[in-house]
């Protein structure tokens, strides 16, 4: 049964074992990318709205819907901005870490010309790139796993991260995020032939898969040692990518994955013995990571996301994620953003 399972799971040019393949082969190219760092001054920006918080946001004790603790939109350049654009020739490109497993999020068909990496999240680098320095395709991307995604933005290998990255309280006191620009929330991904119906007592004396320092990992353990999951619940060891947990999955090693909703709907796209088990259980916010000090670069990704929600979000969510999450966007679209105020 086991070996049908995993020959099933690997069918088609969407296969998980062709795509790590064909990853692993691109990393190794990322890796041999140079490590650009940056150096930018304080904080301070140009102008921005009327009743903008001075400072950076950071979390705390109190800290309540994080996605609404960013800074106001800006045109304006400020040292962050002026530094990218000084790069010269060739370096002169926005350095982004992003996914290149996840499908229809950032990812490489292997059947287009140059297997060039596409997806929702890298239409929007390419949107940023168009902001900032006047060509969608002055970016260098960089592949980073789950658990390396702060520590990319914190010592300056990256100037962002655009890669499904939920905006929380935990993660503000490392960097800085932008406004949401997509909405979902935590699900249960599991064969379809399993007894497990969702985050609930189905899970009790399964084996559950999350990636390190994801905010599924937070949620399992939060919740085990509150009581809310049944104590029985086997946490299995914490992977580096979240695509390894479809790996680890399709192998017959956990029962099932948590993760977010809209990646696990891909991810069931991609194997057809497996699928959502039940309701989305949290409600989260996808943002831009950039580092805390680099708030003119996110008062201007606020800016660009306000157009792109208004000329391009629908487009993309259409062409991307339309075939696993539905034509209907509503429950995707974030809310109107919020932002930080001096009140």
């Amino acid at each position: 049964m086991r070996v049908r399972r995993v020959r099933s799971g690997l069918k088609g040019w969407g296969g998980v074992g062709a795509m790590a393949a064909l990853c692993a082969l691109a990393l190794s190219f990322v890796l041999l990318l140079p490590w650009t760092t940056r150096s930018p001054d304080g904080g301070a920006t140009g102008r921005a709205g009327q009743g903008v918080a001075d400072g950076t946001p950071a979390a705390d004790a109190a800290c309540k819907d994080p996605e609404k603790r960013t800074p106001a939109p800006s045109t304006a350049d400020g040292p962050t901005i002026a530094a990218i654009k000084a790069r010269q020739g060739e370096k002169r490109k926005l350095i982004v870490g992003v996914d290149q497993n996840s499908y229809r999020w950032g990812y490489r068909d292997p059947n287009n010309t140059g297997a060039e990496l596409e997806g929702f999240d890298i239409d929007l680098v390419h949107r940023i790139a168009q902001d900032i320095l006047g060509d969608p395709d002055a970016v260098q991307f960089k592949a980073i796993p789950t658990n390396q995604r702060i520590p990319a933005v914190q010592e300056g290998r990256v100037d962002m991260v655009v890669r499904t990255m939920t905006i929380s309280c935990a993660r503000l006191d490392d960097v800085a995020f932008s406004a949401p620009y997509f909405k979902t929330g935590q699900q249960v991904l599991a064969p379809k032939s399993s007894p497990i119906t969702g985050y609930n007592d189905t899970l009790a004396r399964k084996k559950v898969c999350t990636a390190t320092g994801s905010t599924a990992n937070g949620k399992l353990v939060e919740d085990k040692d509150a009581g809310r999951i049944a104590s029985s619940v086997v946490i299995a060891a914490p992977v580096p990518n979240q695509l390894d947990c479809l790996v680890r999955l399709q192998l017959g090693e956990v029962d099932a994955v948590v993760t977010d909703g809209a990646l696990a709907a891909s991810q069931a796209a991609q194997d057809p013995t497996v699928e959502l088990k039940g309701a989305a259980f949290t409600t989260e916010y996808y943002g831009v990571a950039m580092k805390k000090d680099a708030t003119d670069l996110v008062r201007r990704v606020n800016q660009i996301l306000v157009q792109y929600r208004a000329n391009g979000w629908q487009a993309s969510y259409d062409k991307w994620l339309s075939a696993t999450l539905g034509s209907d966007a509503t429950t995707s679209r974030p809310p109107a953003p919020q932002y930080l105020t001096t009140g």
